[in-house]
């Protein structure tokens, strides 16, 4: 199992825990749940409260290093929208890890601006793999390097790198966003 793979993995199990926390999430939201699942879901809370930090940074930080890899590695050229999207996820596992290390909950609102931009960004790159149309006639990218190429296969149909950027940004937006207390972590 090669590098690229465990990256893919690393996509797949962010997929699976953005699932999982939706699903009880949305469960809890809207009451379908018995007593025992709404404890169960305040536990999830209260674990990201006390390690969400860390489960942030972990995820911004393999999302940077896979990104080195496949263009120093890999030898892959970012297009535009792939500089784009590291100019999100880079400080946003330096901000991510430093907090997590002080336990910091101050960088909360700052880290979610990246966490979500770089998701919009994503998605746009996304898009812009299966409509090239969207970019506009003879596209805003460089003709040598655009932005709908795929510079690797297609996983399972639909997983390719944009994709793998966007469910580390979800995953880290989320853990943040469940993973908030009103009271200073540092307190």
């Amino acid at each position: 199992m090669g590098l690229l793979d465990w990256y893919r993995l690393f996509t797949w199990l962010c997929l699976a825990a953005l699932g999982a926390l939706g699903l009880l999430w949305g469960m809890r939201l809207f009451a379908l749940v018995s007593p025992s699942v709404a404890r169960g879901w305040d536990a999830v809370v209260e674990a990201l409260r006390g390690s969400g930090l860390a489960l942030g940074a972990l995820v911004a930080g393999v999302a940077t290093a896979g990104s080195l890899y496949l263009s120093e590695g890999g030898h892959l050229v970012p297009c535009r929208l792939c500089w784009f999207q590291r100019t999100m996820m880079y400080p946003l596992a330096v901000i991510l890890i430093v907090a997590a290390v002080r336990k910091d909950w101050s960088v909360r609102p700052y880290a979610l601006v990246l966490a979500l931009m770089g998701a919009a960004l994503s998605t746009w790159h996304y898009l812009v793999e299966w409509f090239p149309d969207l970019e506009g006639v003879g596209g805003k990218c460089d003709v040598s390097n655009p932005c709908s190429v795929r510079p690797l296969p297609l996983r399972y149909g639909f997983v390719s790198i944009p994709f793998m950027a966007l469910t580390a940004f979800l995953l880290v937006a989320t853990v943040l966003w469940f993973g908030h207390t009103s009271r200073s972590v540092t307190e």
